[in-house]
């Protein structure tokens, strides 16, 4: 299984579609409109292009198999970048989001701007939270906040670039 990186382009709008079902949202407040989804898109090319983020498509195989990326938040009054990723259900349970994070993690550390690598799944997201424990972020607490018309429980990882 040969896993890469793509940059995320205008055409992986179709990719952001196939991950916005009721079984790949559960955890961080169910699908988006389809409004959200155009806006998405457009913020991933906007904030790559503009340095702030790197948005990448995962594939597997040369076949579309997810995403992931980081961008600039602040974390306590410290700035950092947030990460964030998805695979679908036919890639899931293969190790692929924990490679691609493997591949993604030297990126961030490449810009030498950030001391914190951040990540905020939901506490009900096993796979997610494991993911960032096996990946050398120490848990820190968790935290709630509105999103999408409810409360996203989530908790907070951070590595240490």
């Amino acid at each position: 299984m040969r896993i890469t990186l793509e940059p995320w382009a205008e055409t992986d709008f179709p990719l952001l579609e196939r991950a916005n079902t009721p079984e790949m949202t559960r955890f961080i407040g169910g699908p988006e409109t389809a409004e959200q989804l155009v806006e998405r898109n457009r913020r991933y090319l906007r904030l790559s292009a503009s340095g702030e983020a790197e948005m990448y498509r995962i594939e597997v195989d040369g076949e579309p198999a997810g995403g992931i990326g980081f961008w600039q938040v602040d974390h306590e009054g410290t700035p950092a970048y947030e990460t964030g990723w998805n695979t679908l259900p036919e890639f899931q349970g293969r190790g692929v989001a924990r490679e691609a994070l493997r591949m993604l993690i030297p990126r961030v550390i490449a810009r030498g701007d950030r001391e914190l690598l951040t990540a905020y799944p939901g506490v009900e997201n096993p796979a997610s939270n494991a993911l960032c424990r096996g990946a050398g972020f120490t848990h820190t607490g968790s935290g709630t906040e509105p999103w999408r018309g409810g409360v996203l429980e989530y908790n907070v990882w951070v590595l240490r670039l």
